[in-house]
C-alpha cells in the first residue's frame, strides 16, 4: 500500500511539473493549428460571418501558379541552404574544437547572428546587398566587376537570401556539432593515429559517424526552418521581384494579412504543416531503421 501511494504521489508530482508546459502548448500550438485547419475550409476576410466552402481553398491551391512557384522556391531554398549549413557547421565545429588561437572570439563572432532578431539581421543583409550602394556591389565595382541586380533580378535575389540564411544559421549548427564532438572520446583518435590513419581518414571514419545523431537533428531542424522561413525574405525582397523569392510562408502571409483571404492563407499554412510533418516522419523512420540495423 505504501509503495503504491508513493508511486501515485510521484506520478502526481510529475503531472504538476509538466502541466504548465502542456497548457502553453495547447494555447499557443494545438489550438491555433486546429483553428487554422477549420479556417482553411472557410472563406473570410476577418470580418463578418465566415462562409463554409469545404475544399474550395485547396482546389484553388491546385490551380494557383503562384502557389506552385512558391512551393518550388521553397524547395530550391531548402536544397541550397541545408547542405551548406550542415557542412559549414561541422567544418567550423571541427576547427574550433581544435587548438586554435582566440577560439572564444571566433565562436562569439559566428554565434552572434543567433542573438539578433531575424528582422534586424535582414536589415543588415539589406545594407550588404542593396543594389545601388550596398557594400557587396561597392566591392564588386572596386575590383572592376559589374554590380549585381540583387533586388531587380530573380536569380541574384534568391542567391542573396540564401547567403543571408546560411550566415544566420551557421552558428546554431556549429554549437550542436561542437556538443557532439566533445562527446567523442579522444582515445578513439589516439588509436587511429597509432594505426596510421590520416586526419581525413579519422574525420571520415570517426567524426562523421559519431556525430550522426547531431546531423540527424540538424537536418530535421534546418529543413523545418527552411520551409518556415519568412522574416529574412520578407525584409530583404518581400517575395520579389515578380515572385522569384516568394516562398510558402510569405505567400500565406500575403493572402492572410495583405489580400485578407484568410481562409486561403490558412490552407497554405496547413499544406506547410503537412509537408514538414511528412518529412520529419520519413527522416525519423529512416533513422530508426538504420539504428535497428546497426
Amino acid at each position: 500500500m505504501g509503495r503504491t501511494s508513493l508511486r501515485s504521489r510521484e506520478g502526481l508530482a510529475g503531472w504538476l511539473f509538466i502541466t504548465p508546459n502542456l497548457i502553453l502548448l495547447a494555447l499557443f500550438l494545438f489550438v491555433p493549428i486546429v483553428w487554422a485547419a477549420i479556417l482553411s475550409f472557410q472563406s473570410t476576410k476577418g470580418f463578418g460571418t465566415p462562409e463554409w466552402v469545404g475544399l474550395a481553398n485547396y482546389s484553388q491551391l491546385m490551380a494557383d501558379p503562384v502557389f506552385w512557384r512558391s512551393l518550388g522556391n521553397t524547395a530550391i531554398f531548402t536544397l541550397a541552404t541545408v547542405p551548406f549549413e550542415l557542412i559549414g557547421g561541422l567544418a567550423l565545429a571541427v576547427l574550433l574544437n581544435s587548438v586554435l588561437p582566440a577560439r572564444g572570439l571566433f565562436r562569439t563572432i559566428i554565434v552572434l547572428p543567433m542573438v539578433i532578431s531575424g528582422v534586424a539581421s535582414g536589415m543588415v543583409a539589406v545594407l550588404l546587398f542593396y543594389e545601388s550602394n550596398g557594400l557587396v556591389n561597392k566591392v564588386l565595382t572596386a575590383i572592376g566587376l559589374d554590380p549585381v541586380g540583387w533586388q531587380s533580378e530573380g536569380g541574384p535575389a534568391m542567391m542573396s537570401v540564401v547567403i543571408a540564411a546560411i550566415w544566420l544559421r551557421l552558428g546554431f549548427n556549429m554549437i550542436i556539432y561542437l556538443a557532439g564532438l566533445q562527446g567523442i572520446s579522444p582515445e578513439l583518435y589516439e588509436a587511429a593515429k597509432i594505426d596510421g590513419a590520416s586526419r581525413w581518414q579519422q574525420f571520415r571514419a570517426i567524426t562523421v559517424p559519431l556525430v550522426g545523431p547531431s546531423t540527424f537533428f540538424l537536418l530535421i531542424m534546418n529543413v523545418i526552418a527552411s520551409f518556415q522561413v519568412f522574416d529574412i525574405i520578407f525584409v530583404m525582397t518581400g517575395g520579389g521581384p515578380q515572385d522569384s523569392t516568394s516562398v510558402l510562408v510569405t505567400y500565406a502571409y500575403r493572402n492572410g494579412f495583405q489580400i485578407r483571404e484568410q481562409g486561403y492563407g490558412a490552407a497554405i499554412g496547413i499544406v506547410i504543416l503537412l509537408i514538414t510533418l511528412a518529412f520529419t516522419f520519413i527522416q525519423w523512420k529512416s533513422n530508426r531503421n538504420r539504428d535497428l540495423v546497426e
